[in-house]
């Protein structure tokens, strides 16, 4: 049986880490993503609530459908390191995704989130016809907030007490990424 998934060997001139691979999260991983999901720091920047199971995994990885979600893991040595999806809505907003991306404590800050977000950009953009990219941050997340500006996300509000995390409300940047087919457009009528 082949490989469905895709070897980075760098990007942009910048090293990632030796053997890092993205694929289409699958149900096999829902230890991987649960164990993932627990830590600190990757949970500090999610919805998620501490000792997430399983159970509860495995019902989010099966959410969706396949039209309606793309979630693809980042995996090195057969771990996974990262997490990322798009969430794509209906109706009168189908032309709109919500991202979300997550890397794991130990190996944040060496390429993968750059990789990540540019694989489900690119499925946004060029595979599933999506002409807006929507998200919310954390206003302390300074990491998160600098790559998703680096990748031409801009910041369209501020949404406060927007979440409990930690023991106090904490407010979140709303950004978003228009496609770069209405670039100039977009520009054009901006205030």
């Amino acid at each position: 049986m082949p490989d469905p998934s895709f070897p980075i060997r760098a990007h942009a001139g910048r090293p990632v880490p030796e053997g890092l691979r993205l694929r289409a999260a699958e149900h096999r991983d829902v230890a991987g993503i649960t164990e993932l999901s627990n830590l600190p720091l990757y949970r500090a920047g999610t919805q998620r609530l501490p000792f997430q199971s399983e159970e509860a995994t495995a019902r989010w990885l099966g959410a969706g459908g396949e039209a309606a979600s793309t979630k693809v893991v980042a995996e090195l040595d057969r771990r996974i390191v990262g997490l990322g999806g798009l969430h794509c809505q209906s109706g009168r907003r189908q032309h709109v995704a919500i991202l979300g991306l997550g890397i794991h404590d130990d190996f944040q800050r060496q390429g993968i989130g750059v990789v990540l977000l540019e694989a489900l950009l690119d499925a946004a953009f060029n595979w599933l016809q999506i002409l807006r990219v929507e998200l919310t941050v954390f206003s302390d997340n300074a990491g998160a907030i600098a790559l998703y500006e680096r990748a031409g996300f801009r910041r369209e509000g501020v949404l406060r007490a927007y979440a409990f995390r930690n023991g106090a409300y904490a407010d979140v940047i709303a950004m978003a990424l228009m496609s770069p087919q209405l670039g100039c457009k977009a520009a054009q009528t901006e205030t």
